[in-house]
């Protein structure tokens, strides 16, 4: 069976681990009320605040800019606003849920994990239960469920693997492409390649 934390890693090079804090996640999980998953923490301390494969961004909830809490609180706000009314059976995300009512932000809702520059955005569902899986929104309205880790979602993401819905594969051959986010006004981003991955 596939280590995909590992696999993921392997293909992002090692962890730098620059704004790893303890005590960020333990104030961003009080103010959620449950725990995000590990794999997912792990590749954030890793790596973030990150730009992957040139459309996945990943935040972190020790800085002030990027910040993943108030990027998580911003992303619930909006889409707590949209009218989930009338939509036709593919593009309403209560049926892939299995729910009746549909909410961000809650215990039982979804919670934004990541977003790509392509209008996708990944959601975290089931959070407090035994097996949380990931709910994928994208662009044109559609959904599509993975009943996976963020760790398993990434690694595939990352081979090419269709993993926003029908034919959404962002696979570039060679090396994983990273973008080390500018953290003040005059930074500007610094590209940098994981190790060859015979791909």
């Amino acid at each position: 069976m596939t280590d995909h934390l590992a696999a993921v890693m392997a293909m992002l090079g090692p962890a730098e681990n620059r704004y790893a804090d303890p005590a960020a996640w333990e104030r961003l999980h009080a103010e959620l009320g449950f725990r995000l998953p590990s794999d997912f923490r792990t590749l954030v301390d890793a790596y973030a605040p990150v730009h992957l494969n040139s459309h996945l961004y990943l935040h972190h909830p020790a800085t002030e800019r990027w910040n993943l809490g108030r990027w998580i609180q911003d992303s619930v706000l909006a889409w707590s606003e949209v009218d989930w009314e009338g939509l036709s059976a593919d593009e309403d995300p209560r049926l892939l849920c299995g729910l009746e009512e549909l909410s961000f932000g809650t215990r039982d809702g979804l919670w934004p994990l990541a977003g790509t520059d392509r209008g996708e955005e990944v959601f975290l569902v089931d959070a407090c239960g035994p097996a949380p899986w990931l709910l994928i929104g994208y662009e044109d309205g559609g959904w599509a469920r993975y009943d996976m880790s963020f760790a398993e979602w990434l690694h595939r993401y990352l081979i090419g693997e269709d993993m926003a819905g029908p034919n959404s594969s962002a696979f570039y051959p060679g090396p994983v492409r990273l973008c080390r986010l500018p953290m003040t006004v005059g930074e500007r981003p610094v590209p940098w390649s994981g190790p060859d991955r015979g791909m």
